[in-house]
């Protein structure tokens, strides 16, 4: 009996120590668990403060390139307008050197007309217009306007405007006689077409033309 007792007691000991054995070791693993546990909590906060430091980095940034954007587009619209502007000045004023050269002349006229009446001169008046239609003709040809040469050449619808045809035996037929209207060119486009008189044949040519037709048609019939 004694022994058997023994025997129980030995058991209950081998099975304390199993028990307090184990106990130690779960102890050891909620430690173990517990320091991971927080060294894995430790490590997400540091990379959550570096992500949020990230984004306030580009939402700063983003900022700076909104507010270079507005300069910039604010820029682009002072300067559309400013040359909006310098172009609508420019076809508005487009003539002021021309009304510049023509204000020359016309003081000009605007002294000679003063000159004859102080002085009733008929002679003068004429020497006045006539220096003043030169000075007016080469202001003119400063600017690419020249007037069309037309008396004595050959008729063209490019340039002339026939008015009316009257016979002439001086000049071949389709001949500018006269000029009504003076024509002109701008460089090298007609803003305005001479307005002449054309000569027509006469009858003397036309019995001639006759003539010559006529005995054509003789030499095709014995041909």
């Amino acid at each position: 009996m004694k022994k058997k007792k023994e025997i129980m007691e030995e058991a209950k000991d081998q099975i304390n120590q199993v028990e307090q054995s184990t106990n130690a070791q779960n102890l050891n693993d909620d430690t173990n668990i517990e320091i991971e546990g927080k060294s894995t909590v430790t490590d997400s906060s540091s990379e959550l403060n570096s992500a949020l430091q990230k984004v306030s980095e580009l939402e700063d940034r983003v900022k700076q390139l909104q507010d270079s954007l507005l300069r910039k587009a604010a820029e682009f619209e002072n300067y559309k307008r400013r040359t909006e502007n310098d172009q609508l000045n420019l076809l508005r004023y487009a003539a002021e050197p021309f009304i510049k050269s023509v204000l020359i002349a016309y003081d000009d006229l605007e002294r000679s007309l003063i000159h004859v009446n102080e002085n009733n001169s008929y002679e003068s008046f004429k020497k006045g217009l006539e220096l003043v239609f030169d000075k007016f003709t080469k202001i003119l040809e400063s600017q690419g306007v020249k007037k069309i040469e037309a008396k004595g050449k050959p008729f063209s619808v490019d340039f002339h405007e026939a008015l009316m045809q009257q016979p002439s035996e001086k000049v071949p037929p389709h001949t500018v006689l006269d000029v009504i209207e003076q024509g002109y060119l701008y460089k090298d486009k007609v803003i305005r077409h001479a307005k002449v008189i054309v000569s027509a044949e006469t009858i003397k040519e036309e019995n001639k033309t006759n003539e010559s037709e006529g005995n054509r048609n003789d030499s095709n019939l014995e041909g």
